[in-house]
């Protein structure tokens, strides 16, 4: 596992680290994510869950603060109480509380609406959080969020990148932005790689923010970045 700081900018703290797959020689996860088949994606799934809990256990307690995402596969799950059981024993056995996790889906991976209700449901009645990944890139959209509020939303790189030199995409993120808040979600933008993306955003008013700007992921490590002010300014891409 690798690990990338996902920093809240209002408060100059570290919110969450994501738990990002790795080779054992520090291979990317497309490397790994590729060896993936219908047969061994359950039990990958669940294994990926106990290390990056494992791995996490010193930071509960050295950051009781801080959270921990886990990237699910909802394809996965064949059963939301059933499949959870290992990872609600191995939070209990690290000492890592339940509300502090987050598991977050992308929507790349086509997946029955129904069945990933069920399972998100499921998450938030046991006391994890949730997240929706890439979000604007996948199947579901908006249609999805209309019958199902996260707490975290996160904005697709692809809506991020160059947002500080291109009108289009201020309007597109920043009116979802607003909307995000409208239902009490928290908006995350993720793939911010120049500090002038991440004054834009600031002037848009996201304060979740994670990518190269802030910190690349870490190999077995939880680092400590340096975290930016930044000003904000009305109107900066005109």
């Amino acid at each position: 596992m690798a690990f990338q700081p996902i920093v809240d900018m209002s408060r100059q703290s570290i919110f969450a680290y994501e738990a990002l797959v790795r080779g054992a020689k520090g291979e990317g996860a497309a490397t790994i994510l590729s060896q993936v088949t219908a047969e061994n994606r359950y039990a990958f799934d669940q294994q990926c869950r106990i290390k990056a809990l494992e791995y996490a256990a010193d930071l509960s307690r050295r950051q009781p603060e801080t959270h921990l995402s886990i990237n699910f596969m909802p394809n996965a799950v064949y059963e939301p109480r059933a499949c959870i059981r290992l990872t609600l024993a191995t939070a209990e056995r690290v000492g890592f509380p339940l509300d502090r996790i987050i598991f977050e889906f992308t929507e790349n991976e086509a997946v029955d609406t129904g069945h990933l209700l069920s399972i998100l449901e499921t998450y938030q009645s046991i006391g994890f959080k949730t997240a929706i990944d890439d979000f604007g890139a996948g199947h579901s959209g908006l249609n999805l969020l209309a019958k199902f509020q996260p707490d975290i939303v996160k904005l697709d790189m692809d809506l991020v990148r160059g947002i500080d030199r291109d009108r289009a995409r201020h309007l597109v993120v920043r009116h979802t932005v607003n909307m995000l808040k409208d239902f009490g979600i928290l908006p995350l933008c993720e793939g911010v790689e120049t500090m002038s993306e991440l004054e834009t955003l600031a002037d848009i008013g996201v304060d979740l923010i994670q990518g190269y700007a802030i910190a690349r992921p870490a190999f077995e490590a939880f680092e400590q970045p340096d975290i930016p002010i930044i000003s904000k300014k009305a109107n900066r891409v005109a």
